[in-house]
């Protein structure tokens, strides 16, 4: 098996890119997701309220700053707030997890605020400057393991026959037709190609190229697999409707698994090691642990 696909989305729920290299934190791939927008309580905003947030390309800068370009053209570019430099902080939730991450420009009529309500709406843009602030949920991981502003866990895997097996079963079910999804809509962080499909569903410890993960739990999907990552369109009930149908685990329609990194003996400091497209991805340990749900 070989490592087809890497993926960064540098701010929560926009667009990504696609390198063919990658350092690996414990909290996620450098640059993942250490920005995001909040609304007025703090709570995390994502496609699923505003699939126009896909339409928005981040690039990452010097620095830790960031660069957005609007569909149309317009471009902005923000200095990462930090609390070294007292930058104000604010209190953030992800999912129910709450902490604190650095505002930038906090206040409403500034470029910033403006350039977001614009184009977005009147959401706050903060940056996790601390990412060891974030723990992972206690129930999958271990005292010290962090995430930075992705969901749940670091690094999402997702395989391609996995995906190759899921578009036959949406043609089966729409015999009338339907669009053949692409890997996009799934917004994983690593691609695995060459395995069986499903096969990620009995892996508990991978290596890709020299470092080593945790599979720690499936990925319940959501209605950002129905929206078009080009377009920002919703396309309908594909492929919640065929998953939830046929690849149920922990009670939900479920696609791709989540890893936390190991650290490796002899391994020190934040970067764990570098991911190359074309790594070798070898399974060092496996069981069915996430049984189908009974239907």
């Amino acid at each position: 098996m070989q490592l087809t696909g890497l993926h960064v989305y540098p701010v929560k729920s926009m667009y990504r890119l696609s390198p063919d290299t990658a350092v690996v934190h414990p909290w996620g791939l450098a640059g993942d997701r250490r920005w995001m927008l909040a609304d007025a309580t703090g709570r995390f905003v994502s496609q699923r309220e505003n699939p126009a947030l896909g339409q928005i390309r981040a690039g990452l800068l010097p620095e830790g700053a960031l660069a957005l370009t609007a569909p149309d053209g317009s471009r902005i570019e923000v200095a990462a707030p930090t609390a070294a430099a007292g930058d104000p902080l604010a209190d953030v939730e992800v999912w129910g997890t709450r902490f604190r991450a650095a505002e930038a420009e906090a206040e409403a009529d500034t470029e910033t605020r403006k350039w977001i309500a614009e184009h977005l709406g009147d959401y706050r843009l903060v940056h996790l400057d601390d990412p060891r602030a974030r723990p992972v949920d206690p129930e999958y991981g271990e005292p010290g393991d962090s995430v930075s502003m992705a969901d749940g866990f670091p690094l999402l895997l997702t395989t391609t026959a996995s995906l190759d097996r899921l578009n036959e079963l949406i043609t089966a079910e729409n015999p009338d037709g339907h669009e053949i999804l692409p890997m996009e809509r799934f917004r994983p962080n690593v691609v695995v190609g060459g395995a069986e499909p499903w096969a990620e569903d009995t892996w508990s410890r991978i290596r890709i190229g020299t470092v080593t993960f945790k599979v720690v739990k499936p990925c319940g999907r959501c209605v950002v697999t129905t929206t078009d990552q080009e377009t920002g369109e919703r396309r309908g009930k594909e492929p919640l409707r065929t998953l939830a149908r046929h690849h149920r685990l922990l009670r939900k329609a479920s696609f791709g698994q989540n890893l936390i990194p190991e650290r490796a003996a002899g391994v020190e400091g934040d970067e764990l090691g570098t991911l190359r497209l074309g790594d070798e991805v070898e399974v060092l340990e496996a069981g069915a642990h996430w049984p189908a749900d009974e239907r």
